[in-house]
């Protein structure tokens, strides 16, 4: 079978067994802030799990995409070096949601794995573990499933209860349960034991499915309460079973990866005969899917979170195939064969495919760059060199600051007849994976959070105002029965006309009045599917089945509609502006203005803006008419409704039209035709992250009194330059190359006095240990006129060391220079921070120049006399 119809006779097994086939959420988690990527096919489900989450299906079946490279699942390193790790691999899931336990799920897995219909396993190739102390598990696996009993193996706590391999926890606290896996025997000829002796972690036994059951919830006491409605969380990695159905050993060697390592060689025009075996082009043929799919999901290389995993991706494949000989940028062209084996199964990947081509070659030019980079810093820092070691920090500093790869530092080194501190380096790369850690090192309570048993019905769409009943209160965090006057907390009801924080668009604002009570909500949010009304009671008592009247500030909700409803419009322009692979990364609306943040490389020129602007304000002149229709999430997307890959929906879906201009899915609140939002005005525009562009705009009245400050502000500066409004421009212009002139004009007397003091100075070098040496202060002085006197005065003396300095209030800036016949025994780096340091700063740069600076103007002369005994302590 190929790996394409292992998946798909899995998906159709489950859904045979009546569960709902969910498609592969993205690899950034939308339900998770505690994780940098999805490693598991649960995580889509957390929520479901949790109970906050409710869906129509309660058995689900997955083939998720999953990411393995940063933070505590980090498989990095160890990727086409081992026959099973992986970046990216495809985790093969089933899910109950309270529904079937042990016994099905047991069966389930064995009739997939065994059944001649299906993927028709051998028997006996097959053991199974459970933890030890589930009997129930060990009993069904021997009297109902028939596998003997020396094939079923107890696995035990290691260092404290609950704590095993065959017990698994959603974290310190919540859902957890004993597990249950099954292990394929490759046979005797491979070496290795069965799980739970000392020869386990061989390649004979190998894992192939782990089954779950959260029985317990965990409370911060250690306390394990039975679950009232037990669930069952599966994986089985495609990449491990396709192995085993194709009869090879390593992951690399199925269809899948067979074909991508061809594709590989055949762009890097590697000439190895054997292609399989070669650890660089499985490096490469592993990343590129990591790195292709991680694109697609909306991240892009930068120096931070999940960014920077991406980058270091990228980096570790580019270098493989440089040590391979890849001529110039080679990594992008991959994504088409990536696209020929996936895209079937992932649609996406397809759609996407030149925006994911183009980030990669963007970021495979930055790397040479990069290179480039590194290589002056290596010979900078060699120049520097005391002994024939490059110190351990240099090297981590190029590796991770850099990208500079290790091994080609110790090309260079050899070359130099220099060895490398790999041990300091080792210490160095220590140090970040333990702030890696730390940093990924989460602690979750999930049983911190705030229960109702009603879901909220949204009636504000067509109201503002509304009979209501109070069905719940909290304050101070716990909820309670009544709330007096001045207290703080939250009101939830099943029904409301105020409209809870969702989709970018912020909470409703108003009060609950009623029988003497008043209570002012200053925001509403969500929790599940149950509205929370924040706020104070500024009157009277609040209790427990109180009626009230509800009524949402009009105003407010009229601003944050317009701007909503204009969001969309920004994001149909941007598209027809900028292209198809421009998608929402963000957004904020609320009464005062909007933010839309998108995915694009460049920053936006004036004319794009121009455009923008100009295609968003013909469509309100148009006047359309704003729809909203409630269907099916499949006929919506069928429409061409855009929809946030990724986001969660339900499977009826509101989907807002505006004319032939926009159609979205969307469940905020918006105006009833585009001529409402009056007028749209972009007030800025910036990157926030690589990748990632944010507009910022304002809509209606803010942007009319936008419009009227800045003609005020306009009529100021023409006032000041005694000009007009039409005249202004022509006015500034006139100032500026009047002002450039003037400071072209002053650089050059300041040239001159340099010059002139240069002159004066070499008179007052004196004789130290044979040299010529010069330390002084030059008043009036900038960093550039001190390294043009710098200059002339090496000139001048011939044979000399230099300090100079220049003081500008409580700032001081310094220079030191030495001529190329004395950096053998004189470094001007060592001498810039000698001196450097004596007045509060720091300093550093080449054996012949360096500069630096301090904070401290008092201690100058006492930090420029003692030069002279720095030179005569290296006599």
């Amino acid at each position: 079978m190929t790996s394409a119809q292992i998946r798909q006779a899995f998906l159709d097994f489950f859904n045979q067994q009546g569960h709902e086939v969910v498609a592969s959420s993205s690899l950034v988690p939308g339900n998770d802030p505690t994780l940098l990527f999805t490693n598991a096919g649960m995580v889509q489900f957390k929520d479901v799990f949790l109970g906050s989450d409710k869906r129509k299906y309660t058995r689900a079946t997955t083939s998720q995409r999953c990411v393995r490279a940063g933070g505590k699942h980090n498989d990095l390193d160890n990727v086409g070096y081992t026959a099973r790790h992986h970046t990216f691999f495809e985790m093969l899931g089933n899910f109950s949601f309270g529904d079937y336990f042990k016994q099905d799920a047991i069966k389930f897995a064995w009739e997939l794995l065994t059944s001649e219909q299906w993927l028709g396993l051998p028997t006996e190739k097959l053991s199974v573990t459970v933890y030890q102390e589930d009997d129930e598990a060990f009993a069904i696996w021997r009297d109902e499933i028939g596998v003997p009993e020396e094939r079923i193996i107890r696995i035990g706590d290691k260092g404290g209860r609950y704590n095993s391999d065959n017990f698994w926890a959603m974290g310190d606290t919540g859902p957890c349960g004993p597990c249950t896996e099954i292990f394929y025997d490759h046979g005797a000829d491979i070496w290795g034991g069965p799980p739970g002796t000392p020869e386990e972690d061989g390649d004979r036994f190998i894992e192939i499915w782990n089954i779950v059951f959260m029985q317990y919830n965990r409370s911060a006491d250690g306390a394990m309460n039975p679950l009232p409605k037990p669930s069952v969380d599966t994986g089985m990695g495609l990449e491990r079973i396709a192995a085993v159905l194709q009869n090879v050993h390593s992951n690399y060697e199925i269809d899948l990866f067979q074909n991508l390592l061809r594709a590989v060689a055949t762009v890097i025009e590697s000439t190895d005969p054997e292609i399989m075996e070669n650890k660089s082009l499985r490096v490469i043929a592993d990343h590129i899917r990591s790195c292709a799919f991680l694109v697609v999901d909306g991240v892009v290389p930068s120096n931070e979170g999940r960014g920077y995993v991406l980058r270091r991706i990228m980096r570790r494949a580019i270098r493989h195939g440089n040590k391979l000989g890849a001529k110039g940028e080679f990594f992008y062209k991959l994504v088409a064969p990536l696209v020929k084996e996936m895209g079937e199964a992932y649609p996406e990947l397809l759609e996407m495919q030149a925006r994911v081509e183009k980030v990669l070659r963007k970021e495979e030019q930055q790397f040479a760059k990069t290179l480039e980079q590194g290589m002056r810093i290596l010979e900078q820092d060699i120049g520097d060199l005391n002994g024939t070691e490059i110190p351990g920090d240099t090297v981590f500093k190029l590796y991770d600051t850099y990208g500079f790869p290790v091994d080609l530092t110790a090309d260079i080194a050899r070359e130099r007849d220099l060895t490398l501190d790999l041990a300091g380096f080792e210490s160095a790369m220590n140090a970040q994976r333990e702030r890696a850690r730390a940093a990924g090192n989460f602690s979750v309570d999930y049983n911190d959070s705030l229960q109702f048993d009603f879901d909220t019905t949204f009636e504000g769409y067509h109201s503002l105002v509304g009979d209501v009943q109070v069905d719940g209160l909290v304050a101070a965090g716990e909820a309670v029965d009544n709330m007096a006057s001045g207290a703080e907390g939250i009101v939830a009801m099943k029904q409301t006309p105020f409209y809870a924080e969702s989709g970018g668009q912020v909470g409703d604002v108003g009060t609950l009045v009623g029988n003497g009570v008043r209570f002012q909500v200053t925001d509403t949010t969500k929790q599940g599917k149950t509205f929370l009304h924040h706020g104070k009671v500024v009157e009277g008592e609040l209790s427990i089945g109180s009626s009230l009247k509800a009524a949402v500030n009009p105003e407010a909700r009229q601003a944050t509609a317009l701007n909503h409803s204009a969001t969309h419009l920004l994001h149909a322009a941007l598209r027809v502006t900028l292209g198809d692979h421009v998608n929402q990364k963000g957004s904020l609306v609320d009464a005062a203005r909007l933010r839309f943040d998108f995915s694009h490389s460049d920053a936006l020129s004036n004319d794009e803006i121009k455009s923008l602007e100009a295609q968003v304000n013909n469509v309100i002149r148009r006047n359309l008419s704003v729809n909203t229709e409630v269907m099916n999430i499949d006929e919506a997307k069928s429409k061409g409704a855009m929809a946030l890959f990724g986001e969660k929906y339900d499977d009826d879906v509101r989907v807002v039209s505006m004319g032939d201009v926009s159609l979205e899915l969307c469940g905020g609140t918006h105006v009833s035709s585009t001529g409402e939002i009056g007028l749209f005005k972009i007030v800025s525009e910036g990157g926030i992250a690589a990748g990632v562009r944010r507009i910022e705009a304002v809509t209606g009245a803010a942007a009319l009194n936008w419009l009227v400050e800045t003609e005020e502000r306009l009529n100021q500066v023409a006032g000041m330059v005694k000009g007009s409004r039409d005249s202004v421009v022509d006015k500034v212009s006139t100032l500026l190359d009047r002002n450039r002139q003037l400071e072209k004009e002053l650089d050059q007397l300041k040239a001159k006095l340099a010059s002139s003091a240069g002159a004066d100075l070499a008179g007052q070098a004196q004789e130290v240990q044979g040299i010529k040496l010069l330390a002084a202060k030059l008043d009036g002085a900038d960093p550039k006129s001190l390294r043009d006197t710098l200059d002339q005065l090496k000139n001048k003396l011939g044979s000399a060391v230099v300090v100079l300095a220049a003081v500008e209030g409580e700032k001081v800036s310094l220079v030191a220079g030495v001529t190329k016949d004395l950096t053998a025994k004189y470094r001007a780096g060592d001498l810039i921070k000698h001196v450097a340091e004596q007045i509060d700063g720091k300093g550093g740069g080449r054996p012949d120049m360096a500069q630096g600076g301090g904070t401290n103007p008092a201690e100058l002369p006492a930090a420029l006399n003692s030069v002279k005994q720095w030179i005569e302590g290296r006599a």
